[in-house]
């Protein structure tokens, strides 16, 4: 495994560390500040990451591998959706930690529908965003043998984002439905 795989992987372990350092800074040891100073450290994670990915491919000359692409998509994955699930996080550790705040809510019908429809939307950015990043790279490195690797995952998660967005579009026509109990 190469480098910049070890470093996905440091990353996103550092992301959940940080979240939960953070949210049990702000709940359980009542420090509200500090807990939000490492909740926000999150992003200084994705900038370790867009530096090295960038210096590997461009100062290092090496060869694009999946690691280097899926590092573009984690960083724009994480920009995107690191709001939303450090939300989805704080929800779930001040209901079931914490026994305080509403329990965290199960959508159906169209609200599940509009939900999921915003996932995709913000998946769409990501591709914009990690997608941009790998044309820029391979872009800047101007050399289609180095960065081959980049544009297959490209064409890939375009793939993968195009069926996200009709998915959710089809919760519109087929909503999710509440489970009836059938136990009477």
């Amino acid at each position: 495994m190469s480098f910049i795989a070890y470093l996905i992987i440091a990353v996103e372990i550092g992301f959940w560390v940080f979240i939960a350092a953070g949210l049990v800074t702000r709940y359980l040891l009542g420090r509200k500040r500090l807990g939000l100073l490492l909740l926000a450290m999150t992003p200084v994670l994705d900038l370790t990451l867009l530096i090295a990915t960038t210096y590997d491919i461009l100062a290092n000359d090496a060869t694009a591998t999946a690691a280097h692409g899926i590092a573009a998509i984690y960083l724009g994955v994480s920009l995107t959706f690191g709001k939303r699930m450090i939300r989805w996080a704080d929800e779930r550790f001040r209901y079931h930690i914490m026994k305080k705040g509403p329990k965290p809510v199960k959508r159906y019908g169209f609200e599940h529908a509009r939900y999921e429809l915003s996932g995709s939307l913000l998946h769409v950015l990501a591709w914009v965003l990690g997608g941009g990043y790998l044309f820029l790279l391979i872009h800047l490195a101007g050399n289609p043998e180095q960065t081959e690797t980049l544009l297959q995952i490209l064409k890939v998660w375009t793939l993968v984002a195009a069926i996200d967005v009709v998915l959710s579009l089809s919760y519109f026509i087929w909503p999710r439905k509440a489970k009836t109990d059938s136990a009477h």
